[in-house]
C-alpha cells in the first residue's frame, strides 16, 4: 500500500501490481516530464491519475507499459522490472491510449480480430471471448459498422473491448472519457467497476474530476511532480468549510463572478446555475470578500466541497476574473434583445435517417446557449447547420439577421467558430494560422497585422510563433483556436466542445474570456460534455434522437427532476433523468 506521504512502503503487499520509486523522465533540455515520482497501484481498485496538461500523466502510463524507460528510479509491474522484463509484463496488461488507437477503416469485428491476432488469442477461444466483450460493451448490434463511423462513446467502448481481448491483471486507461457524454461515461465506469470486482487493477487518467472523486485512490501530478497520493476524500477535506454559494443574484451574474475572482481571499469561483460558487483561501473571511456586492441583497451559504475545489486550490487557484481579450473588444448593445442566433424548424436528413428534427430556439445578444446531448444525438448536426457548414433539409437558420441559405458569406463573417476537434492547420505555424484565418474572415492590412499582434500578446504566443500548431501543448492549441475564432471581432461565437480533454485550470482561463466577451455583447452557442460548463449557460436545449426534448435554464431543468428524496440534483443527474424519462415515454 502507499504510505501517507506518497512513498511506497517497505513491505510487499500481495495485492500490489505496480510499484514505482523515485521515477524521473526528461525529454530534451526543459524541465523534467517526471521528477522523483513514487507510489503503488493495487489490484481490485481504480486509481485515478489527475493533473493539468503537461503534468506527466501520459508519460507515467507509458513507462508502466515498458514502451518507454525511466531515466532514473525504478518501476516494477507484477514484480518485474520494466527495464529488463517488459516482455513478461505485456501479456498481463491492457492499455487504452489517449487518442483513438483503433483502425477507423476496419469494422468493429475486424478491429477485434486484429487485436486478437496481436495478443495471440487462440482461434478456438475467440468466439466466446468476442461474444462476452460485445455483450459487455453493448456493441453486438454494430459489428459490421466501421470504427470511424461510431459515436465517441461507442469508439471508447470498442477501445476498451480491444484492451480486454485477454483479460488483464492491470488495465491502463489514458483519459477514456474525453469527448464522451455523461451516459456513455457512466457505462464505461460500470464496465471498469465490474473488472475491479474480479481483481483487475485499473489506472484511470482523467480530466473529469467527478471521475477522480469516484476513484479508490488518486495521484495528483503537476509539472512532473507528485503533489498528492491518497483517497479523494482526503484531498476534498482540505477545503471543508471554505466553499460557499452566492444566491439570490438579480440581473447579470457574470460581472459579480469576475469581481469576486479578483478579490482578496478568493481562490476560485465558477457559475453554478443562477448562483456563484466560491472557494476561499485558508483563514480568509467570506464576509469581507463579499462585502458591498449587489448592495447586500445576495445571500451567502456554505456549500459541500468537491474534489475539483481542492484540486484548483492545491494548484494555487484559478486565473482571476480579468480578460485582456474582452478588454480589447468593442462593446455591443446588450439591451438590444433581438435574437442574434435563430433556429426555426431546422431539420437534417441523411437518406432515411433524420439526424435533426424540427429544432427551434433563438438566442438574444449577450447570452450563452448550450446544446447538450449524448454522442450521436444530433447536437453537432444542429450546430453545423447554424454555422453554415451543413445545408438543412428543412427549416431556417439565421445569424445576426442573415439567412444562412441566402446570405451565407455575410452570416459566416459575423460568427467565429471553434470546432470539436482541433481544426487549425497543424503544419502551419502559430503566426501562419493567425494570418490565414484573418484573411479568410476578410481582414486587410494594416488591420490584419494589428489584430495578429494584439492576439499574440494577449495569449502569450511570442515564444511559440514559429512552432507548428500540431506540436503545441493542448492548452496552447485551445488558445490559438480561440484567437483564430475571434480575430475578426464576431457578433456570435460557435464553440463545439471547446474544452474537451482540457484540465480545469485551462478551462477556467478559457471561460474567463468567454464570460467577459458575453458581457461585451457577444452571443455564444456551445456544445459540451462537461456538466459543470452546462451550468454556465443562460439556457440549454437537450437534444436526443434528433429532437429537442427539454429547453430551459440550468436551474429550471434541475428543478424539473428534483424529488423529496433528491431535492438538489446535479446537472449530470438531470441529463440522465430527462433522457431516461423520454425513453420510458417512448416505450410506453
Amino acid at each position: 500500500m502507499t504510505c501517507p506521504n506518497g512513498s511506497p512502503g517497505t513491505r510487499q503487499d500481495p495485492d500490489e501490481l505496480v510499484r514505482f520509486l523515485d521515477v524521473g523522465k526528461r525529454f530534451g533540455k526543459g524541465r523534467p516530464a517526471l521528477e522523483g515520482i513514487s507510489g503503488t497501484i493495487d489490484g481490485g481498485e481504480i486509481t485515478g491519475l489527475v493533473g493539468p496538461d503537461g503534468a506527466g500523466k501520459t508519460t507515467l502510463i507509458r513507462l508502466m507499459t515498458g514502451l518507454m524507460l525511466p531515466d532514473s528510479g525504478r518501476i516494477e509491474v507484477f514484480g518485474f522490472d520494466t527495464r529488463r522484463d517488459a516482455a513478461r509484463i505485456h501479456p498481463e496488461i491492457g492499455y487504452m491510449p489517449q487518442r483513438f488507437g483503433l483502425y477507423e477503416d476496419l469494422s468493429v469485428q475486424e478491429n477485434l480480430d486484429l487485436y486478437a491476432d496481436l495478443r495471440g488469442l487462440p482461434p478456438a477461444e475467440r468466439p466466446a471471448v468476442f461474444q462476452e466483450l460485445l455483450a459487455f460493451t453493448d456493441l453486438k448490434r454494430f459489428t459490421d459498422r466501421l470504427a470511424g463511423r461510431l459515436s465517441g462513446g461507442m469508439k471508447q467502448k470498442l477501445g476498451l473491448a480491444c484492451a480486454l481481448i485477454r483479460k488483464p491483471r492491470l488495465l491502463l486507461l489514458d483519459e477514456p472519457g474525453v469527448g464522451v457524454d455523461p451516459i456513455s461515461r457512466r457505462d464505461l465506469w460500470a464496465m471498469v467497476k465490474t473488472l475491479t470486482a474480479e481483481g483487475t487493477g485499473v489506472l484511470w487518467s482523467t480530466a473529469y474530476l467527478d471521475e477522480a472523486e469516484a476513484c479508490d485512490r488518486v495521484f495528483l501530478l503537476n509539472e512532473g511532480k507528485l503533489l498528492f497520493s491518497g483517497q479523494p476524500a482526503d484531498l476534498t477535506g482540505r477545503v471543508a468549510d471554505r466553499v460557499f454559494k452566492m444566491t439570490g443574484i438579480t440581473g447579470r451574474r457574470r460581472p459579480i463572478l469576475a469581481e469576486m475572482l479578483d478579490r482578496d481571499g478568493v481562490v476560485d469561483g465558477v457559475l453554478q446555475g443562477e448562483a456563484v460558487r466560491l472557494v476561499m483561501a485558508a483563514n480568509a473571511s467570506i464576509e469581507n470578500a463579499t462585502r458591498g456586492i449587489a448592495e447586500g441583497k445576495v445571500s451567502v451559504v456554505p456549500a459541500a466541497p468537491r474534489f475539483e475545489d481542492a484540486f484548483v486550490d492545491m494548484l494555487g487557484g484559478g486565473p482571476g476574473g480579468r480578460s485582456a481579450l474582452a478588454e480589447t473588444t468593442a462593446r455591443l448593445d446588450i439591451s438590444d434583445q433581438r435574437p442574434v442566433i435563430e433556429a426555426h424548424g431546422l431539420t437534417k436528413r441523411f437518406g432515411d435517417f433524420t439526424a435533426a428534427d424540427n429544432i427551434t430556439f433563438d438566442i438574444p445578444r449577450g447570452q450563452i446557449f448550450g446544446l447538450l446531448g449524448p454522442n450521436g444525438a444530433g447536437k453537432s448536426t444542429t450546430f453545423k447547420m447554424l454555422c453554415g457548414l451543413l445545408k438543412p433539409t428543412a427549416g431556417e437558420g439565421r445569424v445576426a439577421g442573415f439567412d444562412l441559405r441566402r446570405d451565407t458569406a455575410e452570416a459566416r463573417n459575423r460568427l467565429g467558430y471553434m470546432a470539436q476537434k482541433f481544426s487549425l492547420y497543424g503544419d502551419l505555424s502559430v503566426d501562419q494560422n493567425l494570418d490565414f484565418f484573418a484573411g479568410a474572415y476578410g481582414l486587410k492590412n494594416p488591420l490584419k497585422r494589428e489584430r495578429i499582434a494584439l492576439l499574440s500578446d494577449i495569449f502569450d504566443f511570442k515564444t511559440y510563433r514559429g512552432m507548428s500548431a500540431k506540436d503545441l501543448p493542448l492548452g496552447l492549441k485551445q488558445r490559438l483556436a480561440l484567437a483564430c475564432a475571434v480575430i475578426h471581432g464576431p457578433d456570435a461565437l460557435f464553440l463545439d466542445e471547446p474544452t474537451s480533454g482540457v484540465d480545469p485550470i485551462t478551462r477556467r482561463e478559457f471561460w474567463t474570456h468567454i464570460n467577459a466577451l458575453v458581457e461585451k455583447g457577444i452571443t455564444v452557442l456551445v456544445t459540451t460534455h462537461f456538466m459543470d460548463e452546462a451550468e454556465y449557460c443562460d439556457r440549454i436545449s437537450l437534444i436526443y434522437r434528433g429532437r429537442s426534448i427539454a429547453l430551459g435554464s440550468p436551474d429550471s431543468l434541475k428543478a424539473s427532476i428534483a424529488t423529496a428524496a433528491h431535492p438538489d440534483p446535479t446537472m449530470e443527474d438531470t441529463f440522465v433523468a430527462l433522457i431516461g424519462k423520454f425513453d420510458e415515454k417512448s416505450a410506453a
